[in-house]
């Protein structure tokens, strides 16, 4: 029979009470680190540029990279597609900068050439529309007001009597 090495290490002697505990051996022990990670002194540099690329904080001074427009870009409205031209010409009424304008317009106010190119525009959209839908834009209901006023007035008191 072949001869067997003494050793120092003893096992458990006995079975021990709390289940939960986990018997450490020695290839199992983590060992405590101390001082910095081994090339530290030499990789730096190649901690900082992950950092920066990670989302940390930068250079303050370096600024938003988003490009700059040199030279303004033309505005590009889209038109606005309508079912039926009694829904266009509803939007149209509705059309607050038109109103606004309008207004200007009626108190004497001078337009910019962009400002009257748009109103002379729309009011023509809304010519258009007028006719199309066999409204009378420059019919004013004024005279059927009227009327309704003139057959109160020929109403006498006389014709209430007992």
């Amino acid at each position: 029979m072949a001869k067997k090495k003494k050793s120092r290490k003893v096992g458990m002697i006995g079975v021990r009470k709390d289940p939960d505990f986990e018997h450490k051996t020695s290839s199992g022990r983590v060992k405590k680190r101390k001082g910095n990670t081994p090339g530290s002194r030499h990789n730096v540099e190649d901690k900082k540029q992950e950092k920066s690329k990670t989302g940390g904080k930068g250079d303050p001074r370096l600024g938003s990279k988003k490009p700059v427009p040199l030279v303004k870009a033309p505005v590009v409205t889209q038109k606005r597609k309508y079912a039926t031209p009694a829904e266009e010409l509803a939007a149209l009424e509705a059309d607050s900068r038109l109103i606004a304008l309008l207004d200007k317009l009626d108190q004497g106010k001078g337009l910019t050439k962009d400002q009257q190119h748009y109103v002379d525009e729309q009011m023509a959209r809304h010519k258009a529309l007028c006719e199309l839908m066999g409204i009378n834009p420059d019919d004013d209901n004024a005279d059927d007001d009227e009327d309704e006023f003139a057959a109160l007035d020929a109403l006498k008191l006389d014709d209430f009597e007992r």
